[in-house]
């Protein structure tokens, strides 16, 4: 279904202003504020506002944006300095100015939209699906409880960037493989039916592996899906140095 572009009626609404970091490199020299001003519900979310102003003022704000249910991980972005998913967070909660800014640590491509490819390059190195080439079961392959809990939190990643672009670790340093790679890695490498723990825990161990890690928790404060970063990246910690997989 199409999402609808009537223009709100006033009531119940209220005035706020949103200053969005502009920054196009084909024209400008170097990223600049602009301030716009919106009427807003108190439980209209920061996406509602930025599509308030791209539908109504200024058609060339870019930013990305797709479900708008917190399932994508498209609409990360720097929302008075925390990263957060634009169509999690309500107005309410952010008061009558809010400043919104790209994820750091990413080239701007446009406006609030960041080249996330050296993101993914990381994801893909640590094989982030399953790895089995044994002979398959008549029936699938079979889990406990208790080894499907060994996983779950780590299951919930949606790439969406807030944890990794949150890390001072990958601020000084963008060649480190960032939490959300590590989270990934940990979903599978604590999976009882999985073969490939050992080559992704060899590419953790690394120059630019889980031991820069500083366990300063920005990623876990970060996380929009509550998944417990640090505790992830402390048990791939111990993996390498122990071999405890199971």
């Amino acid at each position: 279904m199409a999402e609808s572009r009537r223009k709100p009626t006033e009531a119940g609404r209220s005035k706020v202003r949103i200053r969005v970091l502009r920054y196009n490199p084909d024209t400008d020299k170097q990223p600049a504020y602009r301030d716009y001003t919106v009427s807003v519900e108190p439980t209209d979310r920061v996406l509602d506002a930025l599509n308030a102003i791209k539908w109504y003022q200024d058609g060339s704000v870019t930013y990305r944006r797709s479900c708008a249910h917190g399932v994508c991980g498209s609409d990360a972005m720097r929302i008075n300095g925390v990263n957060r998913l634009a169509c999690k967070v309500l107005m309410r909660d952010v008061g009558a100015e809010v400043v919104i800014e790209p994820l750091m640590g990413f080239r701007i491509i446009k406006d609030l939209v960041v080249d996330m490819e050296s993101f993914f390059a990381q994801y893909r190195s640590v094989l982030p699906y399953f790895v089995n080439d044994s002979r398959p079961p008549e029936r699938e392959r079979l889990q406990s409880i208790e080894e499907r809990e060994r996983f779950d939190d780590t299951t919930k990643c949606i790439l969406c960037a807030a944890c990794t672009t949150s890390c001072p670790s990958f601020w000084a340093n963008e060649e480190f493989v960032g939490p959300a790679t590590i989270v990934n890695a940990h979903r599978f490498v604590f999976d009882s039916r999985d073969d490939a723990a050992a080559p992704r825990l060899e590419r953790l161990n690394g120059r630019e592996g889980v031991w820069r890690c500083r366990t300063v928790f920005n990623c876990t404060e970060a996380c929009p899906r509550d998944i417990r970063i640090t505790q992830a990246i402390g048990e791939v910690k111990k993996a390498i140095m122990y071999g405890q997989i199971a």
